[in-house]
C-alpha cells in the first residue's frame, strides 16, 4: 500500500509539472495583444495550395505598425454543378494547415489573428462575399508571378474596381511559398470540426466548409 501511495504521489507531481510547463509555453507563444472591438483590421485573402511568405510578412509589418488585427481569409471555390454549401474536405484541410502556419508566424510577431474562410463560385465571388461580411481597413494580397500562388491580373484589376478602402498588392520578384505539409492529415469528427484544431475561432470558420 505504501509503495502504491508513493507511486501515485510521483505520478501526480509529474502531471502538475507537465501542466505548469504547458501553461508557461502557451503564455510565451500567445500574442501580446488581443483583438479589441473597433481595432484596425487588415484583410489578407489567399487562394490555392500555398501562399506568399513575402506578402504575408508585408501584411504582418503593417499590422504591427498600426496595431491592427490580421484577418487571413481563405477563398474556397465551389463548382457550379455543386450546391454552394456542399462539403469541401480537401479545401478545408488545406485552409486549416495554411491558417495554422499564418497564426504561428503572426504569434512570433505579436500580431492577433482572426482567421476566416469564405466560399464562392469564383475567387471574385468569394471576395465579394468577404466584403459583405467583414469589416476591414486595408487589403493586402499577393499577385501571381511566373505561375506562382496568388491572384492574376484580372482578379487584381477587379479588386481595384470593386473593393473599398486601401489596397496593397505585392508581386515579389523572388518569393518563398508557404505550403501545407504533404503528409499532413486531419481527422474529421462527425460534427464537421477538425480534431487537431486548438482554436475555437478557426474551428468555427473551418466548420463552414467541412463535411457534415
Amino acid at each position: 500500500m505504501t509503495a502504491l501511495l508513493i507511486a501515485l504521489v510521483v505520478l501526480l507531481a509529474i502531471v502538475v509539472v507537465w501542466l505548469a510547463a504547458t501553461h508557461l509555453q502557451y503564455r510565451r507563444r500567445r500574442p501580446s495583444r488581443l483583438p479589441t472591438e473597433g481595432a484596425k483590421r487588415i484583410l489578407f485573402p489567399f487562394i490555392g495550395d500555398g501562399l506568399s511568405q513575402r506578402a504575408l510578412d508585408a501584411a504582418l509589418r503593417l499590422a504591427r505598425a498600426e496595431e491592427a488585427t490580421l484577418v487571413p481569409v481563405f477563398l474556397a471555390r465551389v463548382s457550379l454543378h455543386l450546391p454552394i454549401d456542399t462539403p469541401l474536405p480537401r479545401q478545408s484541410a488545406v485552409a486549416l494547415s495554411l491558417q495554422e502556419a499564418i497564426e504561428q508566424r503572426a504569434t512570433a510577431w505579436g500580431i492577433p489573428v482572426d482567421a476566416r474562410i469564405e466560399r464562392g463560385r469564383t475567387y471574385r465571388h468569394a471576395l465579394r462575399q468577404t466584403f459583405e461580411h467583414e469589416r476591414y481597413d486595408r487589403i493586402v494580397l499577393a499577385a501571381a508571378a511566373r505561375g506562382g500562388n496568388g491572384f492574376d491580373a484580372g482578379d487584381v484589376a477587379w479588386l481595384l474596381d470593386n473593393a473599398a478602402g486601401e489596397i496593397v498588392v505585392l508581386r515579389p520578384a523572388r518569393d518563398t511559398t508557404i505550403s501545407p505539409p504533404a503528409a499532413a492529415s486531419h481527422s474529421w469528427s462527425r460534427n464537421g470540426t477538425v480534431a487537431t484544431m486548438t482554436s475555437v475561432r478557426r474551428r468555427r470558420a473551418v466548420a463552414r466548409i467541412a463535411p457534415r
